[in-house]
């Protein structure tokens, strides 16, 4: 029996950040896992599955919610910034810690996406983690964007960013732009097909908007997690990375993977950047629990 428990924490600037406890059965204290969403989304977007079979195999996991999304506090809504959402999941790895429950040696983290950077630029700074489990990361923000902005198009983007820029000066409110959406004609992060029906998924009314400030664009273009693998030996480290990966890009992925140290591990999944979520979930979970066995308990 796994029992669900929402819980919350202070940032260190007092935004209150809102989670889920998930606690198996038996007595403790449990090894730990800390998890979170991806680029603009909620732990109501595919990630409890994963944080229920981990729980199931025997983990306390938290899983929170980005600041400015889901039932998070924090303004302004849909706001991206990779160092903020970095210094908070030190704050949950902490608020883990105080956990009765956890045995507070014994602390992993998984991430996915977005959040997969994230992952790696923890477990390479914070030696509380015991290891790590980076699911198709984000690895360079800005060859991400040169794939994903055709070449027509960057003067435009850039001006964009600049515009809101001066609009912030003038001290309007940051401009804001659609996260997915198959019109060319629309700024948008994304536009696959299989972005958009990840996204688009039934989502609880009031907990989630298809919009993302576009200064958050600008902070994504700039992030580049995958400077920092190498530095997060000798913390273990498994990525899994889907084969044809277009979003955050399999082959970027893989030449990480190559200059990150050991321990490490790992795994590939046939599909795109979504199928560890969905017709691959089976694979990508049944080797993180494994991983997790490996080192936390």
């Amino acid at each position: 029996m796994v029992s669900r428990t929402d819980v919350s924490f202070l940032a260190d600037d007092d935004v209150s950040i809102k989670a889920w406890l998930f606690l198996p059965d038996g007595p403790g204290p449990h090894p730990a896992i800390t998890m979170a969403h991806g680029y603009a989304g909620t732990k109501h977007h595919g990630i409890e599955p994963f944080a229920l079979a981990f729980a199931e195999a025997g983990f306390v996991v938290l899983l929170h919610d980005h600041r400015n999304f889901g039932e998070s506090g924090g303004q302004p809504r849909g706001d991206v910034d990779p160092w903020r959402q970095i210094a908070d999941w030190r704050r949950a790895i902490s608020y883990l810690e105080s956990r009765p429950e956890v045995d507070p040696k014994r602390i992993g983290l998984w991430g996915t996406s977005f959040a997969g950077g994230h992952a790696i630029v923890l477990g390479a700074t914070d030696r509380r983690l015991r290891c790590v489990v980076s699911q198709v990361p984000t690895i360079s923000g800005y060859e991400q964007s040169l794939r994903r902005i055709p070449p027509h198009a960057v003067a435009g983007f850039d001006d964009a960013l600049a515009e809101d820029d001066r609009a912030q000066l003038r001290g309007e409110p940051p401009r804001r732009q659609l996260i997915v959406s198959a019109d060319p004609d629309v700024p948008a992060a994304y536009r696959s097909q299989d972005s958009i029906d990840f996204y688009l998924q039934s989502i609880p009314e009031g907990i989630w908007e298809n919009e993302v400030t576009v200064r958050s664009t600008r902070a994504a273009r700039m992030y580049e997690p995958g400077s920092w693998i190498s530095r997060v030996s000798p913390t273990p480290l498994m990525m899994i990375v889907a084969k044809e990966d277009s979003v955050t890009l399999a082959d970027l992925e893989l030449a990480a993977y190559e200059r990150a140290l050991e321990p490490k591990r790992l795994v590939l999944v046939p599909g795109g950047h979504f199928d560890p979520y969905l017709s691959q979930f089976e694979l990508a979970s049944r080797a993180a629990v494994e991983w997790f066995r490996t080192h936390l308990c």
